[in-house]
């Protein structure tokens, strides 16, 4: 994997001091905000500097029931090629629901949503990556999120969930340690247990951000300093390994550029503190290792394990002992080459005791499971064995059972329809008065006029717009129908805040901007009334 180095989210509003700041190797722009054919002039310099740009889509839904969208999927290649961009990541979550796969109606939750850790789930996510992994140019790497709720029933811990997906798919892992401490605060899962669990090979930079805990739930806000725990996670992560790029994030409440530069600074020094702890256990495990090997030549050979067993050069899940990683935290080369993906993984799920093990138990499931289908044998049987795939029914009536899962879910947060059986119902009111408020501030953002002619009353009248109203598009489309549903109500109550209003709606909701010369809309005017006839 290449190495990328300390980066920062790059962001419109402190794009200026981006470029200033001393030391950043590389910068991640939300894919979603970037015009391949218009870059930001701020993005092209970096680009000439020779820092890398990563695109960091946030609109895909890989863990929904449907599969990748085709057009956001050439949408996303289309800004790798623009940024020549080494990878490009996305996010475990779903972002939509409902639609023709359920027969109800569809939404879109505008934020990111947690999957349920379920084989029905991990199947659905695998054929969803391994659609984008075809689709993009570069690597994919995928992230996981913050959750305010958990799903009743899951199969797996999180680390069991990414050690599968990775190991099926290939796929590389973005680790968001904020995202780990805000699992541990809203659902108790301990952060070490997840690392541990962690396909450490597979990590293809991690993130580190900021947020804030109000009623004894962890909000990751992205918009406050990182604190203590988040930065102490980084330094358990980079005591096992050394991953290859790490990313400061903010996404509002800007703080001074020098304030950003103090966060990367203990970024750093986090780094440093967990690479100092990882050459200390290679150290000491190197050492037991030699003199293991020193007793079984003084014994000699045929009385015990022949020489080379239990080589710390294997990669095991979260192990931190390596002949391979010692060498790479000194800055040499490995000698030979590295295991490929596949079979490094292998051996490490070979050396996990007390655990499932898709190596072996998987395959026999699978060869069992082969004559039952009966419409696949031979060739086909044995490939779709070997990798763990599962049976194109299958994947069918889990996308179904997904499906169902996450549009009654969905429902329940943005529509106000029950809460399904299982969920804490509490949490869910949380989530929904987050996914709203989350969802006032980013049409806020594309609409910024609307603050402005609603003035005080805007918050209000949004939230209330949002608990009969899910959102069914996107964000332009929700602002404009915000604005319809004031208007047809009469509101806002001030006449010229109400005519600003209608001024805006109408400027915006024809195909085309209105013109400003009173004769081409006297001429509009008269040919709408003429095909009224």
């Amino acid at each position: 994997m290449e190495r990328l180095g300390t980066g920062i989210g790059w962001r419109p509003e402190i794009a200026d001091a981006v470029e200033r700041m001393p030391g950043i190797d590389w910068v991640e722009a939300v894919a979603e905000n970037v015009c391949p054919g218009h870059l930001p002039e701020s993005l092209e310099r970096l680009r000439e500097r020779g820092v890398t740009v990563v695109p960091h889509g946030v609109s895909l839904g890989l863990g929904g029931a449907d599969r990748p969208d085709e057009g956001r999927l050439a949408a996303l290649a289309e800004r790798v090629e623009a940024l020549g961009s080494p990878l490009v990541t996305e996010h475990i979550a779903f972002v939509r629901a409902g639609g023709a796969l359920t027969a109800s109606p569809h939404l879109e939750a505008g934020h990111l949503l947690p999957v349920p850790r379920t084989r029905d789930a991990l199947d659905v996510l695998c054929e969803n990556v391994r659609i984008a992994q075809e689709s993009l140019p570069v690597p994919l790497a995928v992230e996981n999120i913050a959750a305010l709720i958990s799903w009743p029933g899951e199969e797996m811990t999180e680390g069991q969930f990414l050690y599968e997906l990775a190991d099926r798919t290939g796929v590389r892992l973005l680790i968001d340690v904020a995202n780990l401490h805000t699992n541990h605060v809203n659902r108790g899962e301990d952060p070490a247990k997840a690392l541990a669990e962690l396909p450490l090979e597979a990590i293809a930079y991690v993130h580190v951000a900021g947020g804030f805990e109000r009623d004894g739930v962890w909000h990751d806000s992205h918009a406050h300093p990182v604190p203590r725990p988040v930065l102490d996670i980084l330094t358990d992560l980079a005591s096992r390994v050394c991953p290859p790029g790490v990313l400061l994030e903010r996404d509002e409440n800007f703080p001074e550029p020098a304030e950003l530069e103090r966060e990367l600074g203990a970024i750093r020094r986090a780094l440093e503190t967990g690479a100092v702890e990882r050459v200390k256990t290679q150290l000491l495990e190197a050492g037991s290792a030699a003199t293991r090997r020193a007793m079984a030549g003084a014994v000699g050979p045929g009385s015990g394990d022949a020489p080379g067993d239990g080589d710390a050069s294997v990669r095991t899940r979260g192990g931190r002992g390596a002949e391979g990683e010692l060498l790479a935290g000194a800055g040499a080369e490995r000698p030979g080459n590295e295991p490929e993906d596949a079979e490094g993984r292998l051996l490490a799920g070979a050396e996990r005791p007390g655990e499932e093990t898709r190596a072996a138990e998987g395959r026999l499931l699978a060869d069992d499971g082969a004559g039952q289908r009966g419409e696949e044998t031979g060739a086909v049987g044995a490939t779709r064995g070997a990798f763990d795939l599962p049976h194109p029914s299958e994947c069918r009536a889990a996308r179904e059972r997904l499906g169902l899962a996450q549009a009654a879910l969905l429902s329940a947060l943005v529509a106000g329809t029950p809460v399904p059986e299982g969920f804490d119902r509490v949490r869910v009111g949380v989530q929904a008065r987050a996914l709203a408020a989350k969802r006032a501030d980013v049409v806020a953002k594309v609409a910024p006029e609307l603050p402005v002619i609603l003035g005080e009353d805007y918050r209000t009248a949004f939230l209330g717009y949002a608990q009969t109203h899910p959102m069914t598009d996107g964000y332009r489309r929700d602002a404009l129908t915000f604005a319809e549903h004031l208007l047809s109500a009469g509101r806002p109550g001030d006449a010229q805040a109400r005519r600003e209003l209608r001024e805006w709606w109408l400027e915006r909701s024809g195909p085309s901007p209105r013109s400003r010369r009173p004769v081409h809309r006297l001429a509009r005017a008269t040919r709408k009334v003429l095909l009224r006839r």
